[in-house]
């Protein structure tokens, strides 16, 4: 199919981003392996955004090889993330923190500005209005384009923009919670992830709907669950596909019903189970760009192709049994 992707423009991004950005928390990005021609062959299908983090190991260090080498960093939107925890738990949302993963990642990354710059975690302790100011800083510096919040609650996030409006200063304009088909029922990760899927945050989705605030929907196909390798009909063997978290967070009989929903629209519509999947998000009325994460390039046209399935009222109910 060969579908072309589609691109947004970001308030203070200077590039417009793909709907789709690749996620890099996978091996062999972390580990540092590099893979310098799965990233050659996502860019060439059009997938021009990057998710990175500070926390993801080495991934800043393989994609920017990847940048020095081919020698393409004005046509890339990095999008990275500071200030997450401590492995023992400290909270780091102050300035020094964020200051000190922004220069090491811009070190790793071979950069010296960073397009879209979000803290990885709130810390509900500390008034939202100080994030506003320090990224107004970094932004003000060239530093950094568009900011905002990974895993914040849109309450908070409107705290810091009516601290932002009541100041004359610029908001956060980009969030990046959990978002797709599946019920994220309980944090994978722990550290306070943030998800507007499931029943129980239909006011969030609501919020986002009526702001168009751009949606980085991290853990879009559910960690692995709807990415095909899981079957309905034998859910006893997920855990031999799926990691801790995924199973922790996702693995649960209302998102396995989904799957099973999932595969049954794939078939009637010559699709996979991802596309369908896929396809769910994008029909949504929320301003979406979806984080995906796949160590095969083709998989990844198959997530591009996805944008050309249609779904009904009806059928979008229906994978999510409403």
């Amino acid at each position: 199919m060969n579908t072309k992707l589609e691109y947004v423009e970001i308030p203070y991004v200077k590039k417009k981003v793909s709907r789709i950005i690749y996620g890099t928390a996978i091996p062999p990005f972390m580990t540092g392996e590099g893979k310098l021609d799965l990233l050659d062959a996502v860019y060439a299908m059009g997938v021009n955004t990057f998710d990175l983090a500070r926390v993801y190991q080495l991934a800043e260090t393989s994609v920017g090889r990847w940048l020095e080498a081919r020698g393409n960093r004005q046509d890339v939107v990095l999008l990275s993330k500071c200030g997450h925890p401590s492995p023992s738990g400290e909270k780091r949302v102050n300035e020094k923190e964020m200051r000190k993963d922004f220069k090491k990642s811009t070190e790793e990354l071979h950069t010296d500005y960073i397009d879209i710059y979000l803290l990885h975690r709130d810390d509900p302790e500390i008034e939202a209005g100080v994030a506003v100011e320090i990224f107004n800083a970094m932004h003000a510096e060239g530093k950094i384009g568009a900011f905002g919040g990974s895993n914040w609650t849109h309450e908070r996030i409107e705290q810091a923009n009516e601290y932002a409006y009541k100041h004359n200063l610029i908001p956060f304009t980009v969030s990046s919670p959990h978002f797709g088909l599946a019920d994220q029922v309980l944090d994978p990760w722990g550290g306070g992830c943030v998800t507007i899927s499931g029943p129980a945050n239909e006011r969030a989705r609501k919020w986002y709907q009526e702001n168009q605030m751009p949606v980085i929907a991290y853990s879009s196909l559910a960690h692995g669950l709807f990415s095909g390798q899981v079957k309905s009909s034998n859910i006893e063997h997920a855990g031999n596909v799926l990691d801790e978290p995924a199973m922790k967070g996702y693995a649960y009989p209302e998102n396995f019903e989904r799957l099973r929903r999932c595969e049954e629209l794939a078939k009637a519509k010559g699709a996979s189970v991802p596309q369908i999947a896929m396809a769910w998000i994008y029909q949504q009325k929320l301003n979406t760009f979806a984080v995906v994460s796949t160590s095969k390039a083709e998989r990844m046209q198959e997530n591009i192709d996805a944008l050309q399935i249609e779904l009904s009222e009806e059928e979008i109910a229906y994978l999510d049994l409403r």
